[in-house]
């Protein structure tokens, strides 16, 4: 179909991939569990376009430029970390906020609206999408093994396999988005709660911003 090869192997694959927790559907399920669904798929949209940006470079043959050019991966790769980092203390600050405060009673409704005002969940999920030269990397090495070489328009096949992947993409994100929405009015009303999940997620982000410092090109 299209160039495309062993499509059900292909999706088998890609819903196995799309389930491993990273640090975009871990953001969008926090963002959505602290100021719900509409928000949640305003961070959704960032990952989308993000990944879309991605599929788009691997398929141009970035991929090819990274793993040739060593200083341009290095750098790459250590923003996206230096900026995981960042969200990770901004995260462990907001918890202790949290947990400094535990005993104090929560205004009805009011506790979810204010966190988090000045936050641009799409900003936020573009550019964690973006520098994160791994990802281009394996759009281009995971795509390649289901592409016919004999197919006149490559290009068209990585489209089709695109859009497959942006499609388990967006019924994954909506699921965690509702799931998160669930888990908010028990945060709201239990500070430690609340606090545990902010310092789980912060500590999840530090361990990313690690593994991509580490990753090889």
């Amino acid at each position: 179909m299209l160039g495309v090869t062993d499509l059900p192997t292909y999706l088998a694959g890609l819903a196995l991939i799309i389930l491993l927790p990273g640090p975009n559907s871990l953001y969008v399920l926090s963002v959505a569990a602290r100021r719900g669904v509409r928000t949640g798929y305003t961070a959704a949209a960032g990952v989308w376009c993000g990944d879309t940006v991605l599929m788009t470079l691997s398929a141009a043959g970035v991929a090819s430029l990274l793993q040739g050019n060593a200083v341009l991966f290095g750098i790459v790769k250590y923003a996206g970390a230096g900026y995981l980092t960042w969200l990770a203390v901004g995260m462990l600050r907001a918890a202790w906020g949290l947990w400094r405060s535990r005993r104090q009673p929560v205004a009805e409704g009011g506790a979810g609206v204010q966190e988090g005002a000045g936050e641009r969940p799409f900003r936020r999920a573009l550019v964690i999408s973006l520098l994160n030269p791994k990802a281009i990397l394996f759009f281009i090495a995971f795509f390649v093994q289901f592409v016919d070489p004999g197919y006149a328009y490559p290009a068209l096949s990585f489209v089709v396999l695109g859009a497959f992947a942006q499609l388990a993409s967006f019924l994954y994100l909506t699921a965690l988005i509702f799931s998160g929405t669930k888990l908010s009015a028990a945060f709201r009303r239990r500070k430690r709660l609340s606090a545990g999940a902010t310092s789980a997620a912060g500590a999840l982000f530090l361990g990313f911003a690690v593994k991509l410092s580490l990753a090889g090109g």
